[in-house]
């Protein structure tokens, strides 16, 4: 599975400000991100591992500004 795929199925499950704010990758996900930031910095990545690499630095932006407006949702009620 690749990394990415984690958050994409978290917003594809559903869910409400306060699951956004307090959504936290996986242990397995942090590990496989580390490994290859890692590599990368080595020049040891392959391209499909780039794209991913890529996605899921997207994604993780997209999940900043959205835990960002579910914290305005939280506290303006």
């Amino acid at each position: 599975m690749k990394a990415y795929e984690e958050i994409v199925e978290f917003i594809a499950s559903g869910t409400t400000p306060t699951n956004v704010a307090s959504f936290r990758p996986s242990e397995k996900t942090k590990a496989r991100i580390a490994d290859l930031i890692r590599r990368e910095k080595l020049s040891e990545i392959s391209p499909d591992e780039t794209s991913e690499l890529s996605h899921y630095l997207q994604l993780e932006h997209l999940m900043r500004l959205a835990k960002a407006r579910a914290h305005q949702h939280i506290v303006n009620g």
